[in-house]
């Protein structure tokens, strides 16, 4: 009993000294803490109005402008959707005017889509990988469409790599076998038939449902009697 007693008053010894080690540390650090406080607050406190009262302001006006651009990009009409047309803004001024938005984002996407399909590949490639996005489809189809535009320069092995790249940034699964089997058929066509052979498998155990799931079979065995 008196042993617990004293355990008991080593523990309250312990926290009062603890304690007393605090009120300590606040009286002569008071008024920096207090100064730290204020200056959170006062960051914290500009983030909130900077996105309310200007990023959000310049996320409206950037979806205002890219609007007509997307109407013209619809209608095939990319040279236009690029760099705009009667008073409208293009794609390119809206990217650079509204840069860190997502609309601005999103402007480089469509320039460089619009590029590719122009023809204009260097473009596209360097449009396209400014690119960010979360978004789980778009962020594969930027990563292959300059893999199209490398292909198209007859660049294979940079071709390849953003083939792979588009095939790992997720498991969508809507898109995701669609480049799969590019790379498969690119790394074919390389005489790489090890690496082909793993994008088809990928689709075979990954995507079964896929379209490009139905002949895989038949790409694997292709590759297998080259092996």
């Amino acid at each position: 009993m008196a042993k617990k007693q004293k355990q008991e008053d080593e523990v309250l010894i312990d926290v009062t000294q603890s304690i007393s080690s605090v009120e300590k540390f606040f009286e002569e650090n008071g008024k920096a803490l207090s100064a730290f406080a204020i200056a959170l607050f006062a960051v914290v406190g500009g983030y909130v109005a900077f996105l309310k009262f200007y990023q959000e302001p310049r996320e409206l006006e950037a979806q205002n402008e890219i609007y007509h651009a997307q109407q013209l990009f619809e209608a095939d009409s990319l040279k236009q959707a690029v760099e705009g047309f009667a008073g409208h803004a293009g794609f390119l001024s809206v990217a650079a005017d509204y840069s860190g938005t997502k609309a601005g984002e999103m402007a480089n996407y469509y320039a460089g889509i619009s590029y590719l399909r122009l023809g204009e590949y260097d473009n596209a490639i360097r449009l396209l990988d400014d690119f960010s996005t979360k978004d789980p489809i778009l962020s594969v189809i930027a990563k292959g469409s300059i893999g199209d535009a490398f292909l198209e320069l007859n660049q294979s092995e940079e071709a390849l790599e953003y083939y792979t790249k588009a095939s790992t940034v997720n498991s969508n699964d809507f898109v995701v076998p669609f480049y799969l089997l590019k790379a498969g058929m690119l790394a074919e066509n390389l005489s790489n038939n090890k690496e082909a052979i793993k994008f088809y498998e990928r689709i075979k155990s990954e995507f079964p449902d896929a379209r490009q799931a139905v002949d895989i079979d038949r790409y694997i065995a292709r590759v297998k009697a080259k092996i």
